[in-house]
């Protein structure tokens, strides 16, 4: 029990001087912009589909389960703004970061993990390249810039498929549907969901790179940090989540 405790209060300070690191490096020339171009790439475009496949899903399943009980009640009316609320205050968000996280956060934690153990890391601070900034500053950048246009992105998708699932049984025309989405919308409702979407990609970024880039010895290790990863990543989410609920509720 005391080692447990012990050890958590040592991560803790990793982890904070770890992320003091950033700071410091994110502000020294030179700027890694290539490489930063390419991590946006690999970790925006590159999952484009798989959020948009999930948007869709989840705007066309939650209109089809919300519909009967709106039936009931005769709010069948209210059916488009209430998905879309739900989307994009939070399903939207939690989900898509959600993904990222495994997808994401365990392949920056299996790469760099993968670098640490075959010592491409060291072959690099003795080729007089700073790996931190190379390696670890572009890709929390880019992950902290991407996860929230690909949260955007997943919130147009998932509308667009409740609209399609509204049709399943119903008949509203698309100018008529997503007009009565963006009348019931507020704009600290898209603000507030917005903002939180930044801490987690930054989060994501972080801890995958942490994890990757503090790997031990052998090949076993890379797909701990992989693992590791994903779960801390997962775990930050509902946190950050938690904490922005909180906070909005108590301020607007």
């Amino acid at each position: 029990m005391f080692e447990s405790i012990k050890n958590l209060f040592i991560d803790t300070g990793n982890v904070s001087l770890f992320t003091a690191r950033f700071f410091k490096e994110i502000v020294k020339p030179p700027f890694q912009t290539n490489e930063f171009i390419r991590q946006c790439y690999a970790i925006g475009y590159k999952s484009f589909p798989l959020v948009a496949i999930t948007g869709f899903i989840m705007g066309l399943v939650l209109t089809i389960q919300s519909r009967p009980t709106m039936t009931k009640f005769g709010a069948e009316s209210w059916l488009p703004s209430m998905v879309s609320l739900s989307l994009i205050r939070e399903i939207a968000p939690v989900i898509t970061a959600l993904i990222c996280a495994g997808k994401i956060a365990s392949g920056i934690g299996a790469e760099l993990g993968s670098m640490k153990v075959t010592e491409q890391i060291d072959a690099m601070e003795v080729s007089a390249v700073n790996p931190y900034k190379y390696l670890v500053v572009t890709r929390i950048l880019a992950t902290t810039l991407m996860i929230p246009i690909l949260v955007l992105f997943a919130d147009l998708v998932g509308v667009f498929g409740g609209y399609i699932g509204y049709n399943v049984r119903g008949s509203m025309g698309l100018y008529r549907y997503f007009s009565d989405v963006i009348e019931h919308l507020e704009f600290l409702d898209v603000f507030s969901a917005f903002i939180k979407t930044f801490f987690f990609g930054f989060f994501i970024g972080l801890i995958g790179c942490y994890k990757g880039f503090n790997a031990s010895k052998g090949t076993a290790s890379v797909g701990i940090a992989a693992n590791e990863a994903v779960v801390a990543a997962s775990l930050s989410i509902f946190i950050i989540d938690m904490l922005a609920v909180q906070i909005t509720d108590l301020f607007f």
